[in-house]
């Protein structure tokens, strides 16, 4: 990706006293030309480079903007790495890991000592995940359409979107984009999507807002919960929710309040507890989770 390419040029010119651009050509495996528009870009950005021809010559930054070495500290660089060798953890491809080799070309001041912050975004679906990103990336880069069956807890529908951006929230990874069927911006989860495939028709990039990303704009219905946990689950509740969500009583047991937003979620959660937990409220749901229970038990009892 010319993007890749950029970062990696400025690095070896913020390391090196000079370049010549046969070198950078055989470094990034591209042609003259190519670096010489790399070079007039950079230069179009505010980079000050300067070319000189001869015996001697090449590509260097001015003397002057070299005194601070870098535009980057230490810190920030091993930061963006991070944020580079994670992309490598969702795809299991090493592209990242071969910009990051291309970005420490050289004497290195970027990269001295080790990392201290590690990124791993892959999950339990990788192997479904990874294809999925990567198409839709690419069909993201050529305008290209997109066609999918989706499961929401409404049902399943067949979509076709236009997709616009990738977005990793909320540990799950999903695609915004213009969806035909609802003619509005949506947001779709892809681990919900079923039969994903390009499709040949191109779209017109359209101004795109970027999506409102705040929890109650996702999962709206604020429900006020409370509940009596037994201490064995305080690891869970602080996991989950923090040290400010409950109360320890004399007993030993815990006062759970918190607000939760989808009543089906909610009722899940509070089952995997099986009986480490009594629901107080809202008394409605309480009875509903009673009436589950029963039918449940049903189901187990011995005729």
């Amino acid at each position: 990706m010319k993007i890749d390419r950029l970062i990696g040029i400025l690095s070896i010119l913020l390391q090196k006293d000079t370049v010549t651009a046969p070198y950078l050509a055989s470094h990034f495996e591209v042609s003259r030309r190519t670096i010489n528009r790399d070079i007039e870009d950079l230069c179009k950005a505010g980079i000050p480079i300067v070319t000189r021809q001869g015996s001697g010559g090449g590509i260097s930054i001015m003397a002057d903007y070299r005194m601070e070495r870098t535009l980057l500290t230490t810190r920030e660089m091993q930061d963006i790495l991070a944020g580079l060798r994670s992309l490598d953890s969702i795809n299991g491809t090493n592209r990242y890991g071969q910009l990051m080799e291309k970005l420490s070309a050289g004497s290195s001041d970027f990269l001295s000592g080790g990392q201290s912050v590690l990124i791993d975004l892959s999950s339990w679906y990788k192997d479904a995940l990874a294809p999925r990103i990567e198409l839709i990336r690419s069909a993201i880069d050529s305008c290209l359409e997109l066609e999918f069956l989706y499961y929401s807890p409404s049902g399943e529908s067949a979509r076709t979107i236009e997709p616009y951006y990738l977005i990793f929230r909320w540990s799950s990874w999903y695609v915004w984009g213009w969806c035909r069927k609802r003619e509005d911006f949506r947001l779709f989860k892809l681990n919900r999507m079923d039969t994903l495939k390009i499709t040949d028709k191109t779209f017109a990039r359209r101004p795109v807002p970027l999506p409102d990303l705040h929890n109650e704009q996702i999962f709206p219905g604020g429900i006020r919960v409370k509940a009596l946990f037994d201490a064995a689950c305080k690891w869970r509740l602080v996991e989950d929710f923090g040290t400010g969500c409950f109360t320890q009583q004399e007993d030993g047991r815990l006062l759970f309040h918190a607000d939760y937003t989808h009543k089906e979620n909610l009722v899940t959660w509070l089952l995997t507890f099986r009986d480490q937990v009594e629901l107080l409220e809202p008394e409605e749901i309480r009875e509903e989770l009673l009436e589950a229970l029963r039918n449940t038990l049903k189901k187990y009892e011995k005729v």
